[in-house]
């Protein structure tokens, strides 16, 4: 795995670093994490790794098209390793979950626009809200502060 990801890196014209890989790893372990979680998935590699270094990092692997930042509206940006094939996102609007939608409408991007305003569309964003299937079975109304995320975030 680390071939592949060290393969990805210097493919992407970046120098393969301790850190590049480790943030790699964390957005392998935790799909959809927010900086934050990254900077501590990645401290338990790197102690004295800060969070202004996490979102160099996280800057630089986005920059190179190794990973895509998401934003939720409401939500920190969110970062994933999967990358060119135009999915969507599914977030719960209770705990925050994010998950992985396939498109079903063919090739990228997936929806067709009314009118282009003469852009040539190349992707199209698409997020789609409710409740995850744990907060489908939780009666508990938590609030926006996200105190519900115990569960497993991550259905993919």
């Amino acid at each position: 795995m680390s071939i592949d990801l060290e393969t990805r890196i210097r493919d992407a014209g970046l120098r393969v670093t301790g850190q590049r890989l480790a943030v790699l790893r964390a957005l392998g372990e935790a799909p959809h994490s927010d900086a934050d979680t990254v900077h501590r998935l990645v401290q338990r590699e790197f102690d004295g790794f800060s969070l202004q270094a996490t979102y160099v990092v996280l800057g630089a692997l986005t920059e190179a098209g190794l990973i895509r930042r998401i934003e939720p509206a409401g939500s920190p940006a969110r970062y994933e390793r999967r990358i060119g094939d135009n999915h969507h996102h599914v977030v719960c609007t209770r705990c925050g979950a994010v998950a992985d939608v396939d498109c079903v409408h063919g090739a990228a991007p997936c929806l067709a626009p009314s009118s282009t305003g003469g852009f040539a569309i190349t992707t199209a964003e698409v997020t789609f809200w409710g409740l995850c299937p744990d907060c489908q079975l939780d009666p508990m109304d938590y609030d926006s502060t996200n105190e519900h995320q115990e569960h497993d975030t991550e259905r993919n």
